[in-house]
């Protein structure tokens, strides 16, 4: 009848309702399941043999295997991302990565740093609106920031010619807009000592050229006794500290994995040694900005063939640096 063709209609319209209903349910808990498990963890980069670029992932890893390298990047939290794009663009990284089957390389930011007040922060803006200096010498973005913050908040005084140790450092304080006159052939205090030239003005006043050192506490003296050998007048102030990062428990994992760390510091250095001490893992390679910290590497036990360092100091260089010991692990040799 048509009453009982009505009801089976229904009937029919009813079940295929029910099930899409089900299905819609099932898709939304899978979605909230998902969502779930990749929110969780500290994000890192992933480069596969197969894969022609690095791939964002979290600690829920895109793979079963575990990775072949594992690198640690140890400057202070949020400062590490320039040298995470050039491991991510260095052709050679990708040709070892792409040379070794089944191969991976994951990248994790581990700080070991963190920076503090030192004891003369609060004089240094007294110091730039109340003393003249020829020159004021920055050798680290931080002091950077430290430097060109007192001389905002003490109204822009004027002071002597910047002398910034390298690229990066002139590059941080270009932002705060501050002009360097004098950066060195290389990133290094030692250079900056030697080709920093005397300020003709003080020579002809028959007087010493006159410098202020904001520095950090931790600082060795290099920049302030080569200058003062050389006959500069030197002000130091140690405006801000170096202290070891308190690693968290995924830090202290990610640590123990590391096959390859990066330090641009002696305190980074110092740092991994102090938190990887009651760790039991093996001593990661050691890839360095430069000599200072390739010095700091082994003063503080690392064998000179398990450190890699640029000849000038760079972010570039650095990311070669890598490159070079993952070759040699790749090959064994490490």
């Amino acid at each position: 009848s048509k009453r009982t063709k009505a009801a089976t209609m229904i009937a029919s319209s009813n079940m295929v309702i029910v099930a899409t209903l089900l299905l819609l349910l099932s898709a939304a808990s899978h979605v909230a399941s998902f969502s779930h498990v990749s929110s969780a963890g500290k994000r890192c980069c992933w480069l596969h043999s197969q894969a022609t670029d690095l791939e964002m992932t979290n600690n829920g890893r895109s793979t079963t295997e575990s990775p072949s390298f594992v690198i640690a990047l140890t400057r202070e939290e949020g400062k590490n991302g320039k040298l995470n794009k050039a491991l991510q663009s260095n052709s050679n990284i990708k040709q070892v990565i792409s040379s070794s089957s089944g191969s991976a390389m994951e990248v994790n930011e581990i700080p070991c740093i963190a920076h503090a007040d030192g004891p003369d922060s609060d004089i240094l803006g007294k110091t730039l609106s109340s003393s003249d200096f020829d020159y004021v010498a920055i050798t680290s973005p931080e002091a950077a920031k430290v430097f060109a913050t007192a001389w905002i908040d003490e109204g822009r005084p004027k002071v002597g010619s910047v002398a910034a140790v390298g690229k990066a450092t002139q590059e941080a304080l270009k932002v705060y807009g501050i002009d360097v006159a004098f950066v060195p052939s290389k990133a290094t205090a030692a250079t900056l000592v030697k080709e920093l030239p005397t300020l003709e003005e003080a020579t002809n006043e028959g007087r010493s050229t006159s410098l202020l050192y904001p520095a950090s506490a931790k600082a060795q003296d290099t920049l302030q006794n080569g200058l003062e050998e050389r006959g500069f007048i030197v002000t130091r102030l140690n405006t801000y500290d170096t202290v070891t990062a308190t690693w968290t428990p995924e830090e202290e994992s990610l640590a123990k994995s590391t096959t390859v760390a990066c330090f641009a510091s002696p305190s980074a250095v110092k740092a991994w040694v102090k938190n990887t001490a009651q760790l039991d893992c093996p001593r990661a390679l050691a890839a360095c900005i430069g000599e200072t910290s390739f010095a700091a590497c082994k003063k503080n036990g690392w064998k000179e063939e398990d450190i890699f360092y640029p000849e000038k100091p760079g972010i570039d260089g650095w990311a070669e640096s890598v490159a070079n010991a993952l070759q040699c692990l790749a090959e064994d040799k490490c």
